[in-house]
């Protein structure tokens, strides 16, 4: 199938290319980027006229928890720190099973392909009685909707009796842990050129696994040859718990267990002072900024710029859908525009610096070179958005309205080279049946 996305009203690509001619698609790659007045070299099988459309490449969130979405604006959450907030969800997360598993990752994959995002990663580490084979499930429900995916084997093994976080009834022994990582990683892991599935492994948080479960998994993970990811430096108090519990800042921390490397990258890093954005720069050391969670939370703010230009890739994500309550990537990208505008004023950070977190920073992160940009030879993930909403009536810069203006859904959302968003709508999903089921879930964990 040959495809031509033609006379974009405009596109977004880095070294500025003239593509006012479109882009033609060649079953899943990007084959052909044309200037104004010319035609694919072969003719196409199927013309889009884009002509109302800002084209992107698809966006790419880096860190999420899709169970989250059963407990958004959570009451006996609200308007809590990190640590107490934590502290007022993992008793009723330990109530997950395999069946709300799977309708909480369907509903924030549907959620996150609406809003033009085409590769999420998913952080999951709450493995209960009822739902050990997780990431299974979560195989399975990605699979159903189309989106691209990596999945991070997260864990928790450091219980609330032994010094951490979490109670005794959310962790794991760290050999189920191990054991269950390397066999995910056989199953699912997936590292060709165009895969639709990864996997990562994941420990949750210094407040939450034991220093031997980090060492262990690195080990792993660099012989399986996967990617490692987990939180750091959110907060102050994880910082004060670094310095109690193992004598040292997270990123010592992070040194001292093998993790600093550029087959790493970070959830958050918001409380790095100059000489540790040094030496993750130098390691480049990714790290995902999560603007409207740390902004829920009260957590503060990525120093983004200082990490790039330390050579640290940067990319955003949305987080757990129960802190910052949606899993919409364009507006995320807005608030991460904002956020950074009040660190580095407004001439200091651009939509610009915005759409490169969301798609190259975001895919270095996750160690890939066939997503995150709109290139020939790279993988047709596209989101395209209309400006036809009343919130745009009056724009001038089609790019730049996007994130002025607030864009918040996508009209047309394509993933390797397959439609999987039409008129604004997922292909194949009943929304109001999945809404129901995923409303229905929230009642159940929430007893």
């Amino acid at each position: 199938m040959k495809i031509w996305i033609k006379n974009p009203l405009s596109i977004l690509i880095e070294d500025g290319t003239d593509a006012r001619g479109g882009i033609v698609i060649s079953d899943n790659k990007i084959t052909e980027i044309l200037v104004l007045g010319d035609e694919p070299s072969e003719q196409a099988d199927q013309v889009f006229d884009a002509s109302e459309h800002v084209v992107l490449p698809g966006l790419i969130n880096t860190h999420h928890h899709f169970y989250q979405t059963l407990t958004r604006a959570f009451p006996d959450a609200l308007n809590k720190e990190l640590f107490p907030w934590l502290k007022s969800l993992y008793p009723v997360w330990a109530g997950l099973t395999e069946e709300l598993i799977h309708v909480s990752t369907r509903l924030a994959s549907v959620e996150l392909l609406l809003s033009g995002c085409t590769t999420a990663a998913d952080h999951h580490y709450i493995f209960p009685e009822a739902a050990r084979e997780a990431l299974d499930i979560q195989v399975d429900a990605m699979k159903s909707v189309g989106i691209r995916g990596t999945l991070t084997r997260g864990s928790m093994s450091l219980g609330e009796d032994e010094g951490g976080l979490p109670p005794r009834n959310t962790i794991q022994t760290e050999d189920a842990i191990l054991s269950d990582c390397d066999r995910v990683i056989n199953e699912y892991h997936d590292a060709s050129e165009g895969s639709m599935m990864q996997v990562a492994l994941a420990p949750c948080s210094p407040f939450s696994v034991t220093e031997d479960l980090m060492k262990e998994s690195a080990l792993l993970a660099r012989k399986k040859n996967v990617r490692l990811h987990t939180h750091l430096a959110e907060t102050f108090d994880e910082n004060d718990f670094c310095i109690k519990v193992f004598g040292v800042r997270p990123v010592d921390y992070l040194e001292r267990v093998g993790w600093m490397a550029d087959d790493v990258w970070l959830a958050h890093g918001i409380h790095f002072n100059d000489e540790e954005i040094t030496r993750l720069g130098k390691a480049g050391v990714g790290v995902t900024h999560c603007p409207s969670s740390n902004m829920v939370l009260g957590s503060g703010q990525c120093r983004t710029l200082e990490l790039e230009k330390a050579g640290s890739p940067v990319g955003l994500g949305v987080d757990g859908s129960a802190s910052s309550d949606c899993s919409n990537l364009i507006q995320e990208t807005r608030q991460a525009m904002l956020l950074q505008r009040l660190r580095y004023g407004s001439s200091g950070v651009t939509h610009f610096d915005a759409f490169r977190w969301v798609t190259k920073g975001s895919a270095a992160c996750l160690g890939r070179d066939d997503i995150g940009e709109i290139a020939v030879g790279k993988q047709a993930d596209l989101a395209l958005f209309k400006l036809d909403e009343i919130r745009f009536s009056g724009a001038g810069d089609p790019l730049a309205a996007l994130l002025l203006c607030g864009a918040h859904k996508a009209d047309r959302v394509m993933v390797a080279g397959e439609w999987k968003v039409k008129d604004g709508e997922a292909v194949g999903i009943d929304l109001e049946e999945l809404l129901a089921e995923h409303g229905k879930a929230t009642k159940v964990l929430a007893q």
